[in-house]
């Protein structure tokens, strides 16, 4: 059988081939009083050879469909003429009168075992406590499930496809919110528990497996910070929770913030409304039955009181007044009439004025977006928030505001952030993703965790070194003196000395990254100065005024302030993306600028490998040698000539990293370089940067990374660019109590 479907389908799968030749054989063999197994097999079977032959034509599909044909005639014929089973079904009889097995005694002896009579109205009266382990049972049944599920093939689904897109196509997002967090009506979900517990978790994507048999824990009320290293499945595991793919309890509302948002021509403050779904869904219910109800008392009033119809119209409006008062209770208890000012008030919080509250949300910039998006998620007020990276598109001043706003928030936060200081004003516990496993630092924020995580490492590889020192030295003296008479006694007790001793698993490796910006040409000053530059995109509203900024070989300058102000735009003056609209801006003719932008991802070709993508845009050298220059930030292995797609995006990153070294430049000027990478790859572009032999210039809201870099802060904000003689934490400290001084709180 095997080898007709090969000859016939050369691309199907061995392993596809040999399952569906068994699954055929198996099904000849087996009884049914509801059908012929057989024949259910057989169209199983012709979907799934289909499907693995690569071809889905019509002409294949009949191909298929005869080929399946001839094995069905074939199995029948050998169990029997006419499908005839071998193996009859087994007869039944119909008796005379219904028995109460409860009511007779002594009337069976075990079913023919041997042993004395068994009386079964005792054995019915007794209470046996069961000794199943339930939680395991219905564990056990969920697969089963998911087994019976996945038997009708029409397309080969693999597990990343689930992960991989972060909204199905087909589903709005009102369809997946409703989906995802179904409607709680009573007080009876307000008193069962929000602590979440779900163990033996396994999530894999794109065939690689980022956990296996791990337990979730979250504590109501608790702030998790969620770490690990680029590509681990951090954010894999945010959305596999947003999804309810991990089996948390429905009573427990999720709402997932992404990394960014699609804006649309919806104002913001509507934006923020219409994230609470089912108070959306309720008011247009509610709106709905009003009219229902005004079209049924109009049409009553025209007839009798005694007429049939009147009587089905008096039931019908019965019922939907109790659906009215229902929702309308559900609305009371949602606070649905303070709503528009409690979203006010938040998105006021978050820095939208009263004017910018109308804006469409298409006329945000990134960050502001970000704020949009933590608005709709505050508005909502999950039992469960989860934050992926919520620093990438804020500036330092919204940073502040969250980390602070978060130190009160009532309910769980699982946040992913390689931002050392935000998880250390944030985080009340530290989940250590790694190894297909979740480990848990209770009660410490990110430096804590860093000590004890690093003290727990050098301890396991003391103790794995020392031991494999001592079954080293235990082997020696057994391999040596196994066979001699006078010491075998000896030989013997080390033997099982060596087999009592625990077996310890190596450490797992340190985790480093390294990053390396090529050798920078000296350049004669002036490398590159701005003069009394202003600027603006419409004549009438300048963005920047009277900026003098002057770039040399070992500049290290940072530029922080308020999203909008004018960072990037003062950026791309520099790399002469723009033109000033006052003033100069000189450079020396030889210079090479390497400019990292804060959306570089949608510079790269996602269906592209990385060597490949660099091999297109600079050309010259081998792969081998594309392959060695992104090594030297941090992608290894095979991992280059994988699509970019399937990378991470600290990974991608990296990429982008590796492709601004190719330019050679002697100034790097970077938007935001910090965004998506973890904290060992910030480490590793801290000291690259330090070392890089030219000037660097970049806009950040990373503290550490900042405090570790630029020698020389400039705050961007109220149309100028002026230096900052403090720190950055100064400058956050300023901003607190600039924003305590306005009064701009949000209440819970």
């Amino acid at each position: 059988m095997q080898a007709e479907i090969r000859a016939q389908l050369p691309n199907a799968d061995e392993v596809i081939v040999d399952y569906a030749a068994g699954y055929l054989n198996h099904a000849a063999q087996q009884f049914s009083s509801e059908g012929d197994p057989l024949a259910d097999a057989a169209s199983v079977i012709v979907q799934l050879l289909l499907s693995a032959s690569g071809d889905l034509s019509s002409e294949n599909e009949v191909t298929v469909q005869n080929l399946v044909e001839k094995f069905i005639s074939k199995l029948n014929d050998e169990r029997g003429v006419d499908g005839e089973r071998r193996q009859q079904a087994p007869s039944a009889k119909k008796l005379d009168q219904t028995i109460q097995v409860g009511s007779q005694r002594n009337v069976s002896t075990t079913l023919g075992l041997a042993g004395a009579s068994v009386d079964l109205e005792a054995a019915n009266s007794r209470k046996v406590e069961s000794r199943v382990d339930k939680k395991k049972l219905e564990k056990a049944e969920r697969k089963l499930r998911a087994k019976q599920d996945k038997k009708v093939f029409k397309t080969v689904e693999y597990e990343a496809s689930r992960l991989l897109d972060q909204t199905d196509e087909q589903q709005s997002y009102e369809e997946f919110f409703m989906a995802v967090n179904p409607l709680q009506l009573g007080a009876d979900a307000q008193s069962k528990s929000k602590d979440i517990k779900v163990d033996g978790i396994d999530i894999s994507i794109g065939g690689k497996r980022i956990l296996s048999d791990t337990n979730l824990t979250l504590a109501y009320g608790r702030r998790y910070g969620l770490v690990g290293q680029n590509g681990i499945g951090k954010s894999t595991l945010l959305r596999a929770l947003s999804r309810r793919e991990v089996a948390i309890p429905t009573h427990i509302s999720i709402l997932h913030v992404e990394q960014e948002i699609t804006g649309d021509d919806t104002p913001a403050l509507q934006a923020v409304l219409d994230a609470d779904v089912w108070r959306k869904h309720l008011l247009k219910e509610q709106e709905k039955i009003t009219k229902e109800l005004a079209d049924l008392e109009k049409e009553r009033s025209t007839m009798a009181d005694t007429s049939a119809d009147a009587a089905r119209l008096d039931k019908q409006r019965e019922g939907l007044d109790i659906t009215l008062s229902d929702i309308q209770n559900k609305l009371a208890e949602m606070d649905s009439d303070k709503a528009e000012s409690r979203a006010a008030s938040i998105l006021a919080g978050l820095g939208f004025s009263h004017e910018r509250q109308q804006f469409a949300t298409k006329t945000f910039s990134g960050g502001w977006r970000m704020r949009l998006a933590l608005a709709r998620a505050l508005f909502c007020e999950p039992d469960l928030l989860l934050l992926d990276e919520p620093s990438n598109m804020l500036d330092v001043p919204s940073i502040t505001f969250l980390s602070d706003y978060l130190q009160t928030y009532p309910s769980t936060v699982l946040v992913v952030s390689h931002d050392r200081a935000f998880l250390n004003e944030v985080a009340t516990d530290i989940m250590h993703q790694h190894s297909e496993r979740l480990d848990y630092y209770k009660g410490a924020n990110f430096d804590s965790f860093y000590a004890t995580k690093e003290e727990r490492r050098k301890t396991a590889k003391r103790e794995y070194e020392n031991q494999m020192v001592q079954r080293a030295h235990l082997q020696t003296f057994i391999d040596k003196f196994r066979y001699n008479a006078a010491k075998s006694s000896e030989a013997q007790s080390r033997i099982k000395k060596l087999e009592k001793m625990p077996v310890l698993e190596a450490p797992e490796s340190e985790y480093v990254v390294h990053f390396k910006f090529p050798e920078v040409e000296k350049l004669s000053p002036p490398i590159i100065q701005m003069t009394n530059v202003s600027f603006g995109y419409t004549p009438d509203k300048p963005l920047l005024k009277h900026v003098d900024l002057d770039v040399q070989l070992d500049s290290r300058i940072g530029i922080i302030g308020p999203n909008g102000a004018g960072k990037t735009t003062a950026l791309k003056l520099l790399i002469a993306s723009l033109s000033p609209t006052q003033g100069l801006i000189s450079a020396n003719p030889r210079l090479r600028i390497g400019f990292f932008a804060q959306h570089h991802i949608d510079a790269l070709d996602m269906n592209a490998s990385a060597v490949s993508f660099m091999a297109a845009k600079y050309p010259g050298k081998s792969d081998e040698e594309y392959r060695r220059h992104l090594g030297a930030f941090g992608i290894t292995g095979m991992t280059g000539l994988q699509k970019m797609a399937l990378l991470s995006g600290g990974q991608k990153s990296r990429v982008a990293f590796a492709c601004l070294g190719l330019t050679n430049p002697h100034i790097l000027v970077l938007d935001e370089p910090s965004n998506h990478l973890d904290i060992e790859a910030m480490d590793a572009l801290s000291i690259a940067l330090n070392q890089f032999e030219g000037g660097v210039v970049m806009v950040s809201h990373d503290v550490t990374m900042l405090e570790k870099v630029c020698k020389s802060l400039w705050i961007c904000d109220q149309g100028t660019v002026e230096h900052f003689d403090g720190t950055v934490k100064e400058y956050k400290k300023r901003i607190s109590a600039q924003a305590g001084q306005s009064g701009v709180a949000i209440q819970h």
